[in-house]
């Protein structure tokens, strides 16, 4: 599948991952959901230069909207439950849950709204959006790949898509032991949409 030279829609997410990008052109806009069994955003950081742990977010919630005429009138909304985050370590994930880090009693969720699409090349795209984390909202630009449109083994339109981005916590407001922990925070996104 090629992306036409017109423009594309994303995802993100997320975290989106979220990512739009087109199929063809003359079609209607249409409008996807996310399927939170196979959406998955992955974060990894430095843990004070011995290693870079990662922990992940999953059932993700959101929509994205492809416009095959006017792909950049694309969307995408995407709702991230923060509060249900692993890192296949129990006492650490709810350590990171407390208001040290994500104080997911006050900010459960985190949000991303794409803002514009750019293409990049023929199957690639920068999203821009707004994150929504900890209860500030920062642009985040995101790298998108369109992996596959087509129908999946339940007859399903499905559109695939892989995203990656980097981000500051201290942007966010979570500033614990830094500047051991690092700053910089490495998100890779893996998602699946269904018409």
């Amino acid at each position: 599948m090629r992306f036409n030279k017109l423009g594309l829609a994303t995802a993100l997410p997320m975290i989106a991952g979220m990512a739009l990008l087109p199929m063809s052109a003359n079609a209607e806009p249409e409008t996807y959901t996310f399927d939170p069994t196979h959406t998955a955003i992955v974060f990894q950081i430095d843990h004070f230069g011995f290693s870079a742990p990662t922990g992940k977010f999953m059932n993700v919630e959101g929509e994205l909207v492809l416009d095959e005429e006017d792909p950049a009138a694309s969307s995408v909304k995407v709702t991230i439950p923060v509060a249900k985050l692993e890192t296949g370590v129990p006492d650490l994930d709810e350590h990171l849950k407390t208001a040290d880090f994500f104080d997911v009693e006050t900010y459960p969720t985190a949000l991303f709204e794409s803002e514009s699409v750019e293409l990049t090349g023929e199957e690639t795209a920068k999203v821009t959006g707004n994150l929504t984390l900890h209860g500030i909202t920062k642009p985040v630009i995101l790298d998108v790949e369109l992996n596959k449109i087509g129908e999946n083994m339940f007859g399903k339109k499905t559109a695939g898509f892989s995203a990656t981005t980097t981000i500051k916590r201290s942007d966010f407001g979570m500033t614990t032991y830094l500047p051991g922990l690092g700053d910089e925070v490495t998100i890779e996104i893996e998602s699946e949409a269904n018409l």
